[in-house]
């Protein structure tokens, strides 16, 4: 079983878990994962640089990986 997303998760330890979560990211505009601060910035600070809705994130990202 897959590990629940959680706005608190760095978006490398979201993308360790399942790569393909990259697509959610970079519809949401999102491009943080090629960046040195994805190795540091929790998905919540990445989300309120980029005006996204953390919650709204999350819940794509945790549909995107069942």
């Amino acid at each position: 079983m897959k590990k629940e997303i959680t706005k608190n998760m760095t978006i490398s330890e979201v993308l360790a878990q399942n790569e393909k979560l990259k697509d959610v990211l970079m519809g949401f505009g999102m491009h943080c994962f090629s960046c040195p601060c994805a190795l540091g910035e929790t998905l919540e600070e990445a989300a309120e640089v980029h005006e996204i809705d953390i919650d709204f994130l999350v819940k794509k990202l945790n549909e995107e990986n069942k």
